[in-house]
């Protein structure tokens, strides 16, 4: 990332391979293999990374010294450009849906955000809704006193994100037969299922609920590309209930998995994946001899509570 200052730690590129012996996909004749992108960087990890490279390079080139974004009160997004304005000494404003959290105690992840010097705003949902309407956003942007700001979208989903995650599909090349991703704006999946080669696929597991996911990919891989590629699809079985929704049955899996492969599973978007994964390995879903491929793009635990709403 040229905009690096020499201080800052350099990303781990390609990021590392790992092979789980797991007794669920073996039987099968399936083999599981974790490709660690939450270890490129200790401040941007995974597809936080991959996302927001091209973008903070853009937006240095251009001159601007603050990046507003959005996000839910448990947005990973949030916490890394809030991490990246800190690396690279510019303001960032975060857009935080729900204005009944204003006035509350933070959660860890608005924590993390305020003390690397986010300035949180919170506003209503029908106004987060329409957030990216022309006359709400210059509203936002009045309101916030960030008219000059470099704007990136909910969960960093935009063409330089998209084109920015090809190189986790190239990174694969050869690797896997299939390479799978949670997905919760999409960019990831459009990108990496862009970056694969002939006849390697792509699986997108959305941690949200609605089917409205698809139409999304496709449009993101027109503007970024030119034309949607026709390798990849989505489950949308195992979102639980939601963003940052869970269930006994999920947090039993998911400390099961830490307990069988001394691995840290965080719980919003990984621990999903992961459950997705077993149950179709369990149900004949991938050929004899396929290797398959979660990527995981989150690092520490998230809280996840029954009582939140949706978010990316």
């Amino acid at each position: 990332m040229s905009t690096t200052p020499p201080t800052t730690p350099r990303p781990r590129l390609p990021s590392p391979l790992q092979e789980v012996r797991d007794d669920r996909f073996a039987r099968h004749g399936v083999t599981l293999t974790l490709k660690r992108d939450d270890l490129i960087h200790p401040d941007l990890p995974g597809n936080k990374y991959r996302k927001l490279f091209l973008n903070l390079d853009a937006a240095v080139a251009a001159g601007h010294t603050t990046l507003l974004t959005f996000g839910g009160a448990y947005s990973n997004h949030l916490r890394a450009t809030a991490a990246a304005g800190r690396l690279l000494g510019l303001r960032t404003i975060g857009i935080v849906r729900g204005d009944e959290l204003a006035g509350r105690p933070l959660n860890p992840s608005l924590t993390r955000c305020a003390a690397d010097g986010m300035r949180l705003h919170f506003v209503d949902r029908t106004t987060y809704r329409r957030k990216t309407d022309p006359e709400v956003l210059a509203a936002l942007l009045r309101t916030t006193g960030a008219e000059d700001s470099y704007v990136i979208p909910e969960g960093g989903s935009n063409s330089l994100a998209v084109r920015g995650c090809t190189a986790l599909g190239e990174e694969l090349r050869g690797r896997t037969h299939t390479a799978a991703v949670a997905c919760g704006t999409g960019g990831t999946l459009a990108g990496m299922a862009a970056g694969l080669a002939p006849g390697q696929r792509a699986l997108g597991i959305p941690v949200l609920k609605g089917g409205f996911l698809g139409p999304e990919i496709r449009a993101l891989q027109e503007r970024a590309f030119g034309a949607p590629t026709a390798n990849w699809h989505l489950d949308e079985r195992f979102h639980f209930g939601g963003y940052a929704r869970t269930s006994p049955e999920l947090i039993a899996f998911a400390d099961d998995f830490e307990d069988r492969h001394g691995l840290p599973v965080e719980r919003v978007y990984v621990a999903k994946l992961l459950y997705a994964l077993t149950a179709l390995s369990e149900e004949g879903a991938f050929p004899p001899g396929a290797e398959v491929t979660a990527v995981i793009t989150a690092t520490e635990p998230a809280t996840a509570t029954d009582q939140s709403s949706t978010s990316r």
